[in-house]
């Protein structure tokens, strides 16, 4: 039996690259950027959902569509509005359904990622 990788993919050096990335993105088309962004802090303020309850919902929806990038950046982003291991768990168990057999694989790269963001904190 082959050898399991060990930690191929760094999602806080993604988390990291996808914030570069944004800011270039930013500069070069701020006409489009600067109303994403301001969409983007409108739709994941709290208000009748909480923020950390909409970053969950951000992270299943990651899993669906299959964006490493955004599960990183939503992980990231639920541990920093408040998101336990457990409730991050439970969200990516919701992608998971939502998704299918693509779901569970990208599930495991979302378990992956809080794995190592939470390394710093736990």
């Amino acid at each position: 039996m082959d050898a399991i990788p060990q930690r191929p993919v760094s999602y806080p050096d993604r988390y990291r690259l996808v914030r570069k990335n944004a800011m270039d993105l930013g500069k070069a088309q701020a006409s489009v950027m600067v109303p994403f962004e301001a969409m983007h802090k409108a739709a994941s303020a709290s208000g009748a959902l909480d923020q950390k309850t909409k970053e969950l919902m951000a992270l299943a929806i990651s899993i669906v569509v299959r964006c490493d990038d955004c599960i990183a950046y939503h992980v990231h982003d639920a541990i920093e509005a408040g998101a336990t291991r457990e409730e991050l768990e439970e969200a990516i168990g919701v992608g998971v359904l939502m998704g299918g057999g693509p779901g569970m694989i990208y599930g495991t790269h979302a378990i992956e990622a809080v794995a190592q963001f939470l390394e710093r904190t736990d």
